[in-house]
């Protein structure tokens, strides 16, 4: 299916190609009910190590980077594509490059690279470092379907209607080529041999930690903050129906935070075998970032000026707005982090455990659901969801559990920092690791709670789109998903 939509300047009707998107946001949300489901299940081992059972199938080291990779790259992903693909389109008022072959290229191959990742883990098929990344021949595949993104990205931009490319294709883009060269240049690798999955990598000691960090900070700086920008930047407008609060602060925003942000890296390896010198720059380049990353905080959140009350009844855009300010704390809790007489007390510690979910539960997930509550009804042609109430008992579920998490965590890794460096009278360590583990046992199971509301909170969102999509209360006229004022109030 494909939607016909007139742009409100111009009298030709352009047909979007809405079919991979669906997909996408369908994809994003079964990802999402996995990935949880995961979190929620080696948070319990954690918590009541017994459940290690059936070894070595399900024991914590091969469930948990499914679980990261399945909120991460499956969940997050699936809803960066999708949302890319509908924001580039109607931003451009053209029609995905490629046609559908293309499209249900990209869609199916990443959908087969995910499972195919999440089977190498629960086999034991990945390299044993920090972020446990599928072999060679995945990342090759990866490579091949990232190019084919591309190159429906680029040429959607490149057949634009509209002569300027909006800020939020920017954010999409620089986190499209960015990803790209950090999974291509981290997993350089000599395999075994062409039938084999083993390979080794092509860095080691220092230098293996450095790149590691280099790509893990860096993924998150445009996997997970870049590209879900692109989506604040496109959807808080669209639901608010008020254009951005300043599109030149916007602009500031995107080049400070894509410079910025690639340096920060070597501040997750403070106290190692790495140059003090490197460990300094990756301190004051996260510190930096503080600046710009807040700059677009103040710029999603004062674009509701004047329409503050729509916040009542969409639930969508309380999602969004929510989503924004956990941006704001989580990127103010980075940088604190980052200095190195702090960093000698988080590190290691489930503080840094409390700070990740923050960001990825609070930023990343709130503003993918503010988006897909806002594109389910317009995609489907329906009026509205089938329920704002249980938009409503979603929200605040999943805001409890989001609560619970972080502050568990959060205690518990002062605590454990406190532990570990606390001395008797004598000059010995006053307490054995086991006792940190008792002390911070209840903590752990807040935590557990804290994910099974998150998760209850997301399995009502899938019913409630469900019964959005099969609602016959359809929509009186088309949805009025043309281009997005690019206009900027003070501007």
């Amino acid at each position: 299916m494909v939607e016909a939509t007139a742009h409100p300047t111009s009298s030709v009707v352009i047909h979007y190609n809405d079919d991979v998107v669906k997909k996408f946001v369908i994809a994003s949300m079964v990802w999402a009910i996995v990935g949880f489901l995961a979190g929620v299940f080696i948070a319990a081992e954690l918590a009541w190590p017994s459940l290690n059972f059936w070894p070595p199938y399900l024991n914590f080291g091969r469930i948990r980077p499914v679980h990261t990779s399945a909120v991460i790259f499956a969940f997050g992903g699936s809803a960066l594509l999708g949302t890319s693909f509908h924001v580039v389109q109607r931003t451009c008022r053209a029609r995905l490059f490629g046609g559908t072959a293309l499209a249900n290229f990209i869609f199916w191959g990443y959908q087969f690279f995910i499972i195919m990742a999440a089977l190498s883990y629960v086999l034991g098929f990945s390299k044993s470092r920090e972020y446990s990344e599928p072999e060679w021949h995945l990342i090759l595949w990866l490579v091949i379907v990232w190019v084919a993104y591309l190159v429906a990205f680029t040429g959607t931009l490149l057949r634009r209607e509209e002569p300027h490319i909006y800020v939020a294709n920017w954010f999409y883009l620089s986190f499209i080529l960015t990803v790209a060269m950090l999974v291509i240049v981290n997993n350089l690798a000599v395999p075994v041999s062409l039938y084999a999955a083993k390979s080794y990598s092509l860095f080691s000691g220092a230098q293996d930690a450095m790149v590691q960090w280099w790509y893990g900070h860096a993924a998150v700086g445009f996997f997970l903050t870049a590209g879900f920008l692109g989506m604040m930047y496109y959807f808080i407008p669209k639901a608010a129906n008020r254009p951005i609060y300043s599109y030149r602060l916007s602009i500031v925003h995107f080049w400070s935070l894509i410079f910025i942000y690639i340096w920060a890296g070597p501040h997750h390896l403070h106290w190692t075998a790495l140059p003090d010198w490197t460990q300094t720059v990756g301190m004051a380049f996260s510190i930096m970032l503080w600046m710009p990353s807040w700059g677009g905080m103040i710029n999603g959140l004062m674009t509701l000026s004047g329409a503050w009350d729509k916040l009542r009844s969409d639930p969508g855009l309380r999602f969004s707005v929510t989503a924004v300010g956990f941006y704001g704390m989580s990127t103010f809790e980075g940088p604190v982090m980052s200095v190195r007489t702090v960093n000698a007390l988080s590190h290691y510690t489930d503080w840094g455990i409390g700070h990740v979910h923050s960001g990825s539960l609070g930023w990343v997930a709130m503003i993918t659901f503010g988006a897909i509550y806002y594109l389910v009804p317009n995609l489907w042609g329906r009026r509205g969801l089938y329920s704002n109430r249980l938009a409503a008992w979603h929200y605040w579920i999943s805001t409890l559990g989001i609560v619970l998490y972080i502050t568990a965590m959060w205690v518990a890794g002062i605590m454990e920092g406190l532990m570990w460096r606390a001395y008797d009278a004598q000059g010995f360590l006053q307490y054995a690791f086991i006792d940190s583990i008792n002390a911070v046992h209840p903590l752990y199971i807040i935590r557990w709670f804290g994910g099974v509301f998150f998760l209850i909170g997301a399995l009502i969102m899938v019913y409630n789109l469900v019964m959005t999509v099969r609602s016959s209360c359809t929509a009186m006229t088309p949805s009025p998903l043309g281009g997005l004022s690019l206009a900027a109030t003070g501007d």
